[in-house]
């Protein structure tokens, strides 16, 4: 079946949907949640929700998100996810960009006024509130809202290749670009991810990512639910709750970003720790460093895997167990053909450095919008903007953003080898490189440094080190300290983002002279470096804690806030809900 109603074809009594309380847990099994859907959907008709209409859904993980989106999907309509933690213009330029003519939020925000509303307000959209009662998810719209009552739509039942769900993306540069998926690209993903790790009913995992997120969306929930399994959804990720809920609710697998691997190891781990069939990361590199002690103290192979929204999400992963692991390399291709290309779209060997170009059913048709650049060749590979190899084995190792690679007079850098070399530093918790401009060579190398709690180092330490493991020209002319790594929403490392931040920070407070800076802004009184043998012009900047905080980060919320991408500031901290 090539619909998401394949989702919900289990029709069991086995748990499908587990909602963790304090004092008691919400579950539905598959087929009381079939049951919840279709009424769901009957509701959204009987406001006027018709075919390809999009819905915005402005919910965190919730019972409530999860029925509207199948319900949603099952209507024909189509499901757009929006990250609860927009702003007004950001909402605006998604609604715009949607043609959305109905919103749903949770229970109370009507006249609470928030972003989403006045947001919606302004754009003449529709806002509906949703809740549950104990007995089924309310669909209620507002007094002021009620245009779409004046019409009633039919029940639908959706087909293959109907757009079920539109994404935004925005890469590297430029404005988001609306990716539309249909079911059928929706479906063969999850067709791909279960076979890739085995998934059966007898599964059951804790979902960490934001159902807004693709990451989240197809592989921590879909696949899991089309398996036959089970997903257990608290309503945001918590470390000081995360095994609590882990261990009370039986679940054996769970897949989320570097970042909240990182914070998880940072923190208490059970005991005895529980029976992990395996750890799967994706959406930002992983670094050997971080994979070896994750496999170490969950005792679980750790496979990390390589998606995009474009592909609606999975493209390779490493496989599971007796087949080989390879740290450093996202795996081999699942269910899509993958090869490397050059400029010219010709096929490169094994070992050759190029383009990672794709080829599924799992891929998008091509963006929404007028003057967007076809992303296929005209052998219809998706050209997914990386850059990396493949080895004998058939191996993807990524090297880089193609647009995020570091020329250096001609010297092409790959900023995840230089964030892998930083990592195996024993102080360091966190590194991100990136290009900065350099009038003698072009571009030149930065980095981003983020330090393990109690460790401290100087810049003549670090530089020292990393000498020693990397090649002179590969060496960072500016080093940047900071206590907390600019991150996505979904915990994403960007590194135009990173970038922004940091010079955000040198530009307040840079000397007046023109030469180069070591900007340290954790406020640490670190002794200035004496780096004269290598560079003689090269200063230490150190900002005060509460000079940088108070001035630095709202500079940089503002800025970045420009950027209409939805970025926050995720604080790997020992008690951080940091998904909101």
């Amino acid at each position: 079946m090539s619909t998401l109603f394949s989702c919900l074809a289990a029709k069991t009594d086995k748990p499908a949907i587990i909602i963790p309380g304090e004092q008691k847990s919400i579950i539905l099994s598959h087929e009381e949640l079939l049951e919840q859907v279709l009424s769901f959907q009957k509701k959204l008709a009987a406001v006027g929700i018709s075919p390809n209409e999009a819905v915005g859904i402005a919910l965190p993980n919730t019972l409530e998100f999860v029925i509207a989106f199948l319900g949603i999907a099952l209507q024909r309509a189509i499901c757009a996810p929006l990250n609860p933690a927009y702003k007004q213009d950001e909402f605006e330029f998604y609604f715009d960009d949607l043609k959305a003519p109905l919103i749903l939020v949770p229970s109370g925000s009507i006249g609470g006024g928030g972003e989403v509303i006045k947001a919606a307000r302004k754009c003449n959209v529709a806002i509906a509130e949703i809740y549950w009662n104990g007995f089924e998810v309310i669909l209620e719209v507002g007094e002021t809202d009620g245009m779409r009552t004046k019409k009633r739509a039919g029940v639908h039942e959706a087909q293959p290749q109907d757009v079920a769900l539109i994404l935004h993306t925005s890469g590297t540069t430029g404005r988001p670009k609306a990716v539309p998926l249909s079911h059928a690209n929706l479906c063969r993903t999850m067709q791909n991810i279960q076979a890739t790790y085995d998934l059966s009913s007898a599964d059951r995992t804790m979902l960490v990512m934001p159902l807004f997120h693709v990451h989240g969306l197809l592989a921590g929930f879909l696949s899991p639910l089309m398996s036959g399994g089970s997903v257990i959804v608290p309503a945001r990720f918590s470390a000081s709750e995360f095994w609590r809920d882990f261990v009370r609710h039986g679940a054996n697998w769970y897949t989320a970003v570097p970042t909240i691997h990182q914070i998880l190891l940072k923190n208490e781990m059970p005991s005895p720790m529980p029976n992990i069939r395996f750890v799967r990361s994706c959406s930002s590199p992983l670094s050997p460093t971080v994979h070896k002690q994750l496999e170490t103290l969950m005792n679980a192979p750790v496979v990390e895997a390589y998606a995009m929204t474009e592909a609606a999400h999975q493209m390779t992963s490493n496989p599971l167990p007796p087949a080989s692991r390879k740290p450093g390399s996202v795996g081999k291709a699942q269910g899509v053909e993958l090869v490397i290309m050059d400029d010219a779209g010709s096929v490169l060997l094994y070992g050759k450095i190029g383009e990672v170009c794709i080829k599924g059913a799992n891929v998008t048709s091509g963006y929404i919008g007028e003057g967007i650049t076809s992303p296929f060749f005209q052998s219809g590979h998706f050209r997914t903007g990386d850059q990396g190899y493949l080895d004998a084995e058939g191996y993807l190792f990524l090297t880089g953003r193609i647009k995020e690679l570091i020329n250096k007079g001609g010297e092409k850098i790959s900023p995840i080898e230089i964030d892998n070399t930083f990592a195996q530093h024993p102080h360091i918790a966190e590194a991100v490189s990136f290009a900065i401009d350099d009038e003698l060579y072009g571009q030149n190398v930065a980095v981003a440094i983020c330090l393990k709690p109690g460790k401290s180092l100087t810049t003549e330490e670090l530089l020292s080190w990393y000498s020693d493991r990397a090649a002179k020209f590969k060496i960072p002319k500016k080093v940047y300290f900071t206590e907390h790594m600019p991150k996505t929403a979904t915990g994403k490392v960007q590194r135009r983002h990173v970038a922004t931040a940091m010079l955000a920070t040198e530009k307040l407070g840079a000397p007046e002279e023109k030469h180069a800076l070591v900007v340290h802004t954790t406020g640490k009184q670190a002794p200035i470096p004496d780096l004269s043998a290598s560079d003689p012009k090269q200063t230490t900047i150190r900002s005060t804690p509460d000079r940088f905080t108070s001035i630095g980060w709202s500079l940089v919320s503002r800025i970045t806030s420009l950027c209409r991408n939805g970025i926050s500031f995720v604080q790997g901290v020992r008690e951080s809900k940091v998904f909101h």
